[in-house]
């Protein structure tokens, strides 16, 4: 049973009931969002029905989902969301903030954020019944799509260009994907899978084309909502009240465009329901050397003109994005902005967050350098709460990460070497 009442083009507004669109809009090419039923939603789920529930994965939001039930229980599947917020008091310190805070999803079970997406459009491939889910990924949506799918015995295939790092090539085969390496670009990936699935009728899960990926990268915003009501209980009651407050502002690494869209869509359909009355402020990132939406932000258009990506960042490493548009509204709408950052801002920045513990993949750490150029340039103020999402683990990437440090010393099996490096 449809949990959604259609979709609509995020760029002509045109709507199409559950069975009509699968993809984009076909009369300009737009990106469809899901429109879930929220009449259904207010009228049988209240905050508490969700903030009560002991679930600790993302399908404890399975009624503001456009997927029943997922089979494979117990399972990876099920595992995916649901990520630690870690504070952050001496980078905090540093910034000379006073509050900030990162979430970590590299604690998922494929390691990324992507395993949020992978998760919803896997349950939707099997409530359609598709023998074959096909993805072009430089890496997480790939190895998150891969897991998800071999979970619950799902076949899958996905093109990568030749390029991607090692470890994620690894995950993709080892979790027994057919992985198809392509002589070429990642949006040379996209396209050729794009044209194979309607070859020969594959589900196409590609990000910022399938728009099941949003609604599984919305429940980041949920999880970021019940966080938040939690832990600073008294600053969200002042919110209903007085704007004493400056509202919670979200640092997300940006790419295809589609994690800020998500995350974007999330708090939309709170506000929408009522059940958040302020709307978090949302900045961008993107690396200086794949900046297409950030060009189009500062230029003050949603027209994304394609770039030659060719940052270390892989993750985030796009020539044309697939979701510039909402990527763009979604810093627009929330009086938030876009920031670049050079490819040693985001090396120095795997160093800084590794100090704390955390260690990110390079698209994860452009966040936090994002933060860093965003507080000495007074884009947020001290009094700012923060959350930085790091989208993925650096053992996906260890040839970036070895670049973040100094090598270790080799030395002779004596007490006397080791004196004299001390």
């Amino acid at each position: 049973m449809n949990k959604f009442t259609g979709y609509r083009c995020s760029i002509c507004g045109s709507e199409y009931l559950p069975g009509q669109v699968t993809y984009i809009c076909p009369k300009d090419g737009g990106n469809l969002d899901v429109i879930p039923d929220y009449e259904h939603i207010k009228k049988k789920f209240h905050p508490e029905d969700i903030t009560s529930r002991t679930e600790p994965s993302l399908w404890r939001y399975l009624p503001l989902l456009p997927v029943d039930e997922p089979e494979g229980d117990s399972t990876p599947l099920h595992a995916a969301g649901w990520t630690p917020v870690f504070a952050l008091p001496r980078l905090a310190e540093k910034l000379n903030l006073k509050h900030l805070w990162l979430k970590d999803e590299s604690r998922n079970p494929t390691a990324s954020f992507k395993d949020r997406a992978s998760a919803i459009v896997v349950t939707r491939a099997r409530e359609l019944k598709a023998e074959i889910v096909v993805t072009a990924s430089t890496g997480n949506a790939g190895a998150a799509l891969a897991g998800m799918s071999a979970a619950v015995g799902q076949k899958a295939i996905i093109f990568a260009p030749k390029s991607a790092p090692q470890a994620k090539v690894a995950q993709l085969l080892v979790f027994g994907a057919k992985v198809i390496l392509v002589d070429g670009t990642y949006d040379e990936a996209f396209d050729l899978s794009v044209k194979a699935s309607n070859e020969f009728g594959w589900y196409c899960r590609n990000t910022g084309y399938n728009p099941f990926t949003l609604e599984g990268k919305k429940t980041a915003a949920f999880e970021i909502w019940e966080w938040w009501l939690e832990a600073h209980r008294e600053w969200h009651q002042k919110d209903k009240q007085l704007d004493d407050h400056a509202p919670l502002t979200v640092f997300v690494s940006v790419g295809d465009g589609n994690i800020i869209s998500g995350i974007h869509k999330g708090f939309k359909d709170l506000l929408t329901l009522g059940w958040i009355q302020t709307m978090p402020r949302i900045i961008g990132v993107q690396a200086e050397k794949s900046a297409a939406i950030a060009n189009a932000f500062n230029a003050n258009t949603e027209i994304i003109t394609p770039v030659s990506a060719t940052t270390i960042a892989d993750s985030i490493s796009v020539d044309l994005p697939r979701d510039g548009v909402r990527a763009v509204r979604a810093a627009k709408a929330t009086g938030g902005t876009y920031i670049t950052v050079s490819d040693d801002e985001i090396i120095k920045s795997i160093a800084e967050l590794g100090r704390m513990g955390i260690f990110p993949e390079p698209a994860g750490a452009a966040a936090y350098a994002g933060l860093v150029k965003a507080a000495g340039s007074g884009v947020v103020g001290s009094d700012d709460p923060v959350l930085v999402m790091n989208t993925g683990s650096g053992l996906k990437d260890v040839r970036a990460a070895m670049q973040a440090v100094q090598s270790a010393p080799i030395i002779e099996p004596t007490l006397e070497a080791v004196k004299k490096i001390l």
